[in-house]
């Protein structure tokens, strides 16, 4: 049987204090290569990308978490990836937890793997985890399973792997560059049919772990509602959207 060819993302923004921290926990011979997207970072990320051997694409004008991600998906379907993770460099997510996500996917039991922070209460609290985010973290989730049909712990991780069939079913290029994005590409990959499941993984939160305030936070979770109320009038045929039709439906229209 042919190996599938997997490719780690890492999309950085003033990473450099915690790249070979994350580097080191990957499992070895879990991955063929890493690509690490630098967002115009202040600080070396690219530099210390680079001395530790990864591929390194650095943006011209920070193009914001969304567009960070954009880059590092596309770059690693031209590198031929047939699994794609998504782990941040800032060793806020578990890296030792590459094989399993990648595994369910190559067993063609999944076609997306989230890793869900929120086992238990207790453990996401005491991991750092900051309550107000907890809290709308869950309402978020439970209205999201009651509209995409759906039964997963948690949306909002940012630990991920994807097939390659998931990236190029889903039109990502049309959503947002901001940090919505990960709700834009798994309401899309829901209208799809796309197969999603999930894996508990600790998290981390401390000073270089990134993190978005509760200004942001707050945001973050009206756009989430919104792209929701979109999928509700696009699934009840009244708003037409082409973000929610595979690629190729699209271009058979």
């Amino acid at each position: 049987m042919k190996k599938d060819k997997i490719i780690i993302v890492m999309p950085a923004y003033n990473a450099a204090k915690t790249i070979k921290q994350t580097l080191d926990d990957i499992p070895k011979g879990s991955y063929d290569e890493i690509i690490l997207v630098d967002d115009l970072s202040k600080d070396d990320t690219a530099h210390v990308a680079k001395e530790l051997g990864l591929k390194v694409i650095v943006h011209e004008k920070n193009k914001g978490y969304g567009g960070n991600q954009k880059t590092c998906y596309k770059a690693a379907l031209e590198d031929g990836a047939d699994i794609i993770v998504m782990l941040h460099p800032d060793y806020q997510y578990d890296p030792k937890l590459v094989p399993f996500l990648t595994g369910i996917i190559s067993q063609d039991i999944c076609d997306i793997m989230m890793a869900n922070r929120i086992r238990t209460r207790k453990e996401a609290l005491k991991g750092g985890m900051p309550f107000y985010k907890y809290f709308f973290n869950r309402c978020l989730t439970i209205t999201e399973n009651i509209i995409l049909g759906l039964n997963l712990g948690e949306y909002h991780t940012g630990y991920r792997a994807f097939s390659r069939k998931a990236l190029e079913t889903v039109n990502f290029d049309m959503d947002s560059d901001d940090f919505v994005f990960d709700q834009h590409i798994l309401v899309q990959a829901a209208a799809c049919g796309l197969r999603i499941g999930e894996i508990p993984v600790p998290a981390k939160y401390f000073d270089e772990a990134s993190s978005i305030n509760f200004r942001r936070s707050f945001k973050y979770g009206l756009e989430t509602l919104w792209i929701l109320m979109k999928y509700v009038l696009y699934k009840l045929h009244i708003y037409r959207s082409i973000m929610f039709l595979p690629i190729k439906k699209e271009t058979e229209k």
